[in-house]
């Protein structure tokens, strides 16, 4: 895996964090296959969040997976983790080799449109193992995504290519918000696969 090691951007992040992005982890027909398989195979819900007290669901659509039956909330809802796909243990163990890190679940993201994003936020939850790498692949459109200083403001953006893969790690949580801005010129859906540590 040295081969997908040395096709890095380097560090994407000037300072406080820890962002490398590997853009050909996945050949096209790689990542066209497992994002026909995941629009199928996986248990797709609407996800929800509860703001200033009130509950909505999303157009957006999640499903969690893990090792065990861990419980994951965020945004005022919970998850619990359904058992590992083949196809989702072969994609965390090629991150595993990547990164240099372990994972113990994922969450799964799918992005019907443009017209569907993700706002300002940090995957900072207490479930969720302190600076812990978190390894994202990206399947289907090619989507922008930004990172933004919680004090100076600073922003960072870089299109997320078709099987690519970006590694948040280090104190990134703690002093970065990550968004997935919404596009009127994006038609087709996208699939996010976010491997992460779960504390047990």
């Amino acid at each position: 895996m040295l081969l997908f090691q040395e096709e890095t951007t380097g560090n994407l992040l000037p300072y406080d964090g820890i962002a490398t992005y590997y853009p050909s982890v996945l050949t096209l027909a790689e990542a066209d296959n497992y994002f026909e398989r995941f629009l199928t195979s996986i248990e797709w819900k609407n996800d929800e969040a509860v703001v200033m007290g009130r509950r909505i669901v999303t157009e957006r659509k999640v499903a969690w997976y893990g090792d065990s039956n861990y419980s994951y909330t965020y945004s005022g809802t919970t998850k619990q983790a359904l058992p590992w796909t083949a196809e989702l243990l072969k994609l965390k163990q090629l991150a595993e080799e990547i990164v240099a890190a372990k994972f113990n679940s994922c969450l799964l993201n799918l992005y019907h449109g443009g017209n569907e994003g993700v706002g300002w936020h940090s995957d900072n939850e207490k479930s969720l193992v302190k600076n812990a790498t978190i390894a994202s692949y990206s399947l289907g459109a090619v989507r922008a995504f930004r990172f933004k200083h919680k004090k100076t403001k600073q922003n960072v953006e870089i299109m997320l290519e078709i099987g690519s893969l970006l590694a948040m790690s280090g104190p990134t949580q703690s002093y970065w918000l990550h968004s997935l801005p919404k596009s009127a010129k994006v038609t087709e859906p996208r699939i996010n696969l976010t491997f992460r540590l779960i504390v047990e």
